[in-house]
C-alpha cells in the first residue's frame, strides 16, 4: 500500500459540488509567438475562453485557472468569462502539467467535492462533453475518471494502460513508453475527472523520474490505482474536440472547425447564407430567422442580428446590435452601434462606438458617426462626419456635413432637433444647438445656436465679375507671346 492510506477511505464520499483547475501557464513554444498561447484569438475570442465559457455552463463552486505567462493578460481574460468562485494561481516555473495542478491545490484548499481538469488550449470542447464525463464518474462512483480516445496515428499522446481485466492501470507518455506500449491506440487527451481527497494525496507523491524530467500529472492515474482507488474511463468519438492547439496550423484547423459549426448552427436555425465558406460567426453571435447574410461577412463580440435582415457583403461588426429588418448595404463597418428596425446603411459606412440609430434612419455612402444618436427617419446619405451629437426625428443631414466635436482639448456636443434640413457642406462647431424645424443653408459654418424654425446662413453673399475669362485668357496670351 502506498503512503497516505487507501483510497477506501475517500470512496463513497458524497460529492454534489463540482470544482475545476485550468491549465493555462504555457507559453507554447510551438506557436512562435511572443503571445502565451491561451491568448491567441479563435472565432475573435482567447482560446481560454472556450473552456471557460464551456465550465461555465456547468456552474461550478469553484475554479481555479493556473497561469504563467503573461499573467495578467491570462488572469483578465479568466475573471472576464463571469465564472463564480474564480481563482487564480501563478506556475513561476515550469515543470510540468503536474507541477501546475500542484500549484493550483493551496486554492482547492477545504473543497471536497469532483474536480474537473482540463486544459486552456482545448477551444473545442463541449459543455455537453464535461457533463457526460462528471455524470459517468458519478454513476460509476469512480474515484477518478478519464476521457479517453482511440487514434489511428496516437504519436506524441500518453498511452492509456490496462490490466488483464482491462481496468486502467496507468498512462505511459510517449517518451517514456517502450515499443508494446507505443503500438497502443487508446490514447489520454488530458480531461479528467477526480475527486479531492484523492487528487491532493496523489500531487504529494509526484516524481520527476521521466525523460522529460517534468511532474506529469497522468501519473495520478497510477498512483490512484496503487491506492486501491476506482478509475474509470469514457471514450469519445470525437477526438477532434479534445484537441489541443499547439501550432499556427492547428489553429487555423481548428477555426475551420468553429467557423463550419457556426454557420452549421443558423443554417438549421432559419439563416440563409449566400457563402457560407467566406461567413465568420463568432461564438456569442445571434442571428435571426430569415436574415440573409452576403459573401466575406465578420460577425464578432456579442453582435446580434435581428430577423429579415439583410447584410449584402463585405461587412465587420463587433458588440453591435442590428433590430429586425435592417438592410446593410456592401463595404460596412460597425462597432459598439445599434441600428434601429428597417433601418438602411451603407454602402461603405463606418458606424464607431456610442452610435444608436432609430427605425428608419438612412446612413449613406463615406458616412461616418461615432457616439451618436439619430432619431426616427433621419438621413444623412452622403459623406458626413457625425460625432457626438444627438439628431431628432426626420432630420435631413446634406452632403458634406461635419459635427466639429473636438476644440484640441476636449470632445464636445452638437445637438439637432427634429424635421431639421442640414444644406451641403456644412459645419457644426461644438457645442452647439440646432432648433427643431430649422434650416442651414449650404456651405454654412454654425458657431452659435439656431433658434427653432430659423434660416441659418453664413457665407457671403455671391457676386459676379462680368468679363472676368476673356480678360483672363487675353492676359494668358499676350504672356505667351
Amino acid at each position: 500500500m502506498r503512503p497516505g492510506g487507501p483510497c477506501a477511505s475517500v470512496s463513497g464520499v458524497a460529492a454534489d459540488s463540482v470544482g475545476a483547475v485550468v491549465l493555462a501557464a504555457g507559453l507554447g513554444t510551438r506557436m512562435k509567438s511572443g503571445i502565451a498561447k491561451v491568448l491567441h484569438s479563435l472565432g475573435g475570442q482567447p482560446l481560454l475562453w472556450y473552456p471557460l465559457a464551456a465550465l461555465r455552463r456547468l456552474d461550478p463552486e469553484r475554479v481555479v485557472v493556473v497561469v504563467g505567462y503573461q499573467a495578467d493578460a491570462v488572469r483578465a481574460v479568466a475573471e472576464g468569462v463571469g465564472l463564480r468562485g474564480l481563482k487564480t494561481v501563478v506556475q513561476s516555473e515550469q515543470r510540468g502539467t503536474g507541477h501546475a495542478v500542484r500549484c493550483a491545490a493551496p486554492a482547492l484548499a477545504g473543497f471536497t467535492g469532483d474536480l474537473l481538469i482540463l486544459y486552456g488550449d482545448a477551444p473545442l470542447v463541449r459543455t455537453t462533453t464535461l457533463q457526460r464525463l462528471l455524470e459517468h464518474h458519478r454513476a460509476s462512483a469512480a474515484d477518478l475518471t478519464l476521457l479517453s480516445m482511440r487514434l489511428p496515428d496516437p504519436y506524441g499522446y500518453g498511452r492509456i494502460v490496462r490490466d488483464e481485466r482491462g481496468r486502467v492501470v496507468r498512462i505511459v507518455e510517449e517518451r517514456d513508453a517502450s515499443a508494446e506500449e507505443r503500438a497502443i491506440d487508446e490514447v489520454n487527451p488530458g480531461f479528467y475527472c477526480v475527486r479531492a481527497p484523492v487528487l491532493l494525496p496523489c500531487l504529494e507523491e509526484l516524481r520527476a523520474d521521466n525523460a522529460q524530467g517534468e511532474y506529469y500529472l497522468t501519473d495520478i492515474v497510477a498512483l490512484a490505482a496503487g491506492r486501491g482507488c476506482r478509475l474509470e474511463s469514457l471514450e469519445t468519438d470525437r477526438p477532434e474536440e479534445l484537441a489541443g492547439i499547439n501550432s499556427r496550423a492547428e489553429l487555423a484547423a481548428a477555426e475551420g472547425r468553429l467557423r463550419a459549426e457556426r454557420v452549421a448552427h443558423f443554417l438549421a436555425a432559419g439563416v440563409t447564407f449566400e457563402d457560407p465558406a467566406t461567413a465568420y460567426i463568432g461564438p456569442l453571435v445571434e442571428i435571426g430567422a430569415d436574415t440573409v447574410i452576403g459573401p466575406n461577412v465578420i460577425l464578432r463580440g456579442t453582435t446580434r442580428v435581428g430577423r429579415n435582415c439583410r447584410l449584402d457583403g463585405t461587412a465587420w461588426l463587433h458588440d453591435t446590435v442590428l433590430e429586425d429588418d435592417v438592410h446593410l448595404r456592401f463595404g460596412c463597418v460597425l462597432e459598439g452601434a445599434v441600428v434601429g428596425a428597417e433601418a438602411i446603411v451603407g454602402p461603405f459606412a463606418r458606424l464607431r462606438p456610442g452610435t444608436r440609430l432609430g427605425p428608419r434612419v438612412h446612413i449613406g455612402n463615406f458616412v461616418e458617426t461615432k457616439n451618436a444618436v439619430l432619431g426616427e427617419g433621419t438621413k444623412a446619405n452622403h459623406l458626413s462626419y457625425l460625432g457626438d451629437c444627438d439628431i431628432g426625428a426626420e432630420t435631413n443631414v446634406g452632403a458634406g456635413t461635419i459635427t466639429c466635436n473636438y476644440d484640441g482639448f476636449a470632445k464636445h456636443r452638437t445637438t439637432i432637433g427634429a424635421r431639421v434640413q442640414i444644406g451641403s457642406d456644412t459645419q457644426l462647431v461644438a457645442p452647439v444647438e440646432v432648433g427643431d424645424d430649422a434650416y442651414i443653408g449650404a456651405g454654412t459654418t454654425v458657431t452659435r445656436s439656431v433658434p427653432p424654425g430659423a434660416l441659418a446662413v453664413s457665407r457671403p453673399e455671391l457676386r459676379f465679375v462680368e468679363g472676368w475669362t476673356a480678360r483672363r485668357r487675353a492676359r494668358a496670351r499676350q504672356r505667351k507671346d
